[in-house]
């Protein structure tokens, strides 16, 4: 096979994967009360739990399926996905060679080379343009129900509303409202590069061309003295680091800083904000899921400066650190099982969320995780053993 032959692009697997594929993964099911047939209604949740709805037309066709939510926002599979990035251990340089990976694993296929044609192509922008959002103020005198949906209280949002806006898309005829938008900012400049955005119905997304490669959600609670920050918190979305603050604000002091990477880990967004806060400690915050674990990993690694190989098993994760190999416990914080095996410094710590619950938000609402039940040992053994007897089967 000629150098190059196995590049497969972008745009192949795109028409191999549908929205209903992803959905499905992410704990959507069809709402058949809606009707089945070229649209399907997905919802995420039920009840009063219920957190997302997306219309998806033309499910007999992966490549040409497309969704829409009655706020106005729609998109395709790429858009879905990077909504939805956060949820997928997703490995890459960039938030599309991210995309690029999930798309591969749906599709069960190779990894494609950066597509830069596709991305070229793509609807969202590749430098944020900030006419085309109307940004407010939060008015604390009237502040938004999806706070209150998300529990947080009115002295919560007060005192982070200075990192806040409402955001309305110009570009959007459908929606004329406004959503709610953390602005992202680059280590060297105050210069809003875009916005994290959320909205009713469990709306997320990302402003058109947001720099989630340097730039991210930074709430600097000691009054702009940035030599004064001790102490980082980083967590995976601005709500998360909202809730996190609400919970434990009476230990928290002022010397600190919230960090949302909104979904996209990048070595950039991190090693940027440690740039602002050259003497802070950083905090692993993140969720209590593989993808949390991996992103605790890779914080610790940058902080720490040293190299860092990750590899999932059926055990668990298997690490590699400074020559030294190990299986990580996923359901364990991964900062003291790194410890016992290789020397760190005090540059990062852990403050995750209690081991019940995925994320700092779903503690704060009393949302507890579903208990898993592991194998043992011995279970484990006995079905490596059943698959060894199997053979190959032609």
């Amino acid at each position: 096979m000629a150098q190059g032959e196995h590049r497969i692009r972008f745009s192949e697997l795109k028409s191999r994967v549908g929205i209903d594929d992803v959905a499905y993964t992410l704990g959507y099911r069809i709402d058949r009360k809606a009707g089945v047939g070229r649209y399907i209604e997905l919802v995420l949740g039920d009840g009063r739990d219920k957190r997302d709805t997306i219309i998806v037309r033309n499910t007999r066709d992966k490549a040409s399926q497309t969704f829409f939510r009655r706020d106005g926002s729609k998109g395709d599979v790429v858009s879905f996905i990077r909504e939805n990035l956060s949820s997928f251990n997703a490995s890459g340089a960039s938030e599309w060679q991210k995309i690029a990976s999930v798309l591969a694993q749906f599709a069960n296929m190779p990894v494609p080379d950066y597509d830069r044609d596709y991305q070229r192509g793509a609807s969202a922008p590749q430098v944020f343009d900030p006419l085309r959002y109307e940004a407010r103020p939060i008015d604390t005198d009237r502040i938004p129900q999806i706070f209150r949906q998300r529990g947080l209280s009115v002295d919560t949002v007060k005192r982070l509303a200075p990192f806040i806006s409402l955001v309305s898309d110009r570009h959007n005829p459908n929606f004329k409202g406004f959503n709610i938008g953390f602005p992202y900012t680059g280590p060297t400049s105050d210069k809003i590069a875009g916005y994290e955005i959320r909205g009713l119905g469990g709306y997320k997304s990302k402003a058109a061309g947001t720099d989630s490669s340097t730039a991210a959600w930074v709430a600097d609670l000691s009054h702009n003295c940035g030599g004064s920050v001790r102490h980082v918190f980083f967590c995976e979305s601005a709500f998360d680091a909202m809730a996190f603050y609400q919970i434990n604000r009476l230990r928290l002091g002022s010397d600190i800083a919230l960090v949302s990477l909104g979904g996209t880990f990048s070595d950039r967004q991190v090693l940027g904000v440690m740039e602002r806060f050259p003497t802070a400690r950083a905090y692993d915050c993140f969720d209590n899921d593989l993808a949390g674990r991996v992103n605790g990993l890779r914080l610790m690694a940058l902080v720490e400066d040293f190299p860092l190989k990750i590899n999932k098993t059926p055990e668990g994760l298997m690490v590699e650190v400074k020559g030294t190999a190990f299986t990580l416990e996923p359901d364990r914080p991964a900062y003291p099982q790194v410890g016992s095996h290789v020397a760190v410094r005090y540059r990062m710590g852990q403050w995750q969320p209690p081991r019940d619950f995925k994320d700092w938000n779903d503690c704060l609402l009393g949302k507890r995780m579903e208990p898993k039940i592991t194998p043992s040992k011995l279970d484990r053994d006995e079905n490596l053993a059943g698959r060894r007897a199997s053979g190959i089967k032609m």
